[in-house]
């Protein structure tokens, strides 16, 4: 099984938000499995991003990827 089939099957249980760190100019990727997604709730909230903001702090390296469980 290649890496893009392995990612494919598993992006079937995943549950994902991005937005804005509240108190940063971060663009936040918080991603968990499905059976984690009541733990999201539990998180500090973000702020919505455009297409535009998301590209931009990408671009720049003001990005941070967060595992929930």
């Amino acid at each position: 099984m290649s890496m893009d089939d392995l990612l494919e099957r598993l992006g079937n249980h995943l549950v994902w938000r991005i937005g804005k760190a509240e108190a940063e100019e971060v663009l936040v990727v918080r991603v968990g499995l499905a059976s984690a997604a009541p733990e999201f709730s539990h998180l500090a909230r973000l702020r919505n991003v455009t297409d535009e903001e998301i590209e931009q702090l990408a671009q720049s390296g003001q990005l941070r990827v967060e595992w929930v469980n």
